[in-house]
């Protein structure tokens, strides 16, 4: 996974720079989505691999599948994917575009997983928490995990708050184990 980071980073950071400059963040975010969301259609590997086809016409029928999702911008970006054989990374370009996005505008994207569905209240206090200890704007993303039995992991960029009882109970079993 690291090494498909490694290789789209240039491409997400150069969308993002060109993007900012421009002021069309939002609509990189929208034909992104669009471009990695035909890279993951059924058939579309086979497709965009076959050897019979060159790179011009892999980028075109690429751009044919996406239509008016993206524009001129977006078509070039697909050619110059198709002239380096890198149409996978797109769903990396971006999720990493997706993080510059939400640095540049000083908001962070935190997951929270709890072992049973969380009450509006309690999510906008763990946003608030979150967002006097950051510093920064908190988008929350929630999701249920019954197997940690109780409590909840919070995963706000590099931070990681793990309250679940399934950890304490790990803890405790290897406190014992000594």
């Amino acid at each position: 996974m690291s090494e498909l980071t490694t290789a789209a980073r240039p491409y997400a950071k150069a969308v993002f720079e060109m993007g900012q400059d421009a002021g069309t963040l939002p609509q990189w975010s929208a034909q992104l989505a669009a471009m990695s969301a035909v890279v993951a259609a059924e058939g579309s590997a086979s497709l965009l691999s076959h050897p019979r086809m060159t790179k011009e016409q892999k980028a075109q029928a690429f751009a044919d599948i996406a239509g008016s999702a993206i524009d001129d911008q977006g078509r070039n970006l697909l050619k110059v994917l198709a002239d380096n054989d890198r149409f996978a990374l797109l769903p990396e370009i971006a999720v990493l575009f997706e993080q510059f996005k939400a640095e540049a505008e000083g908001a962070v994207d935190a997951e929270i997983t709890s072992a049973m569905e969380m009450t509006d209240d309690q999510q906008q206090a763990i946003a608030a928490a979150l967002q006097k200890r950051l510093g920064r704007e908190v988008k929350l993303v929630t999701k249920i995990d019954p197997a940690l039995m109780g409590g909840a992991i919070i995963r706000a960029g590099d931070l990681v708050i793990d309250g679940s009882i399934q950890s304490r109970l790990k803890d405790m079993k290897a406190a014992l184990a000594r």
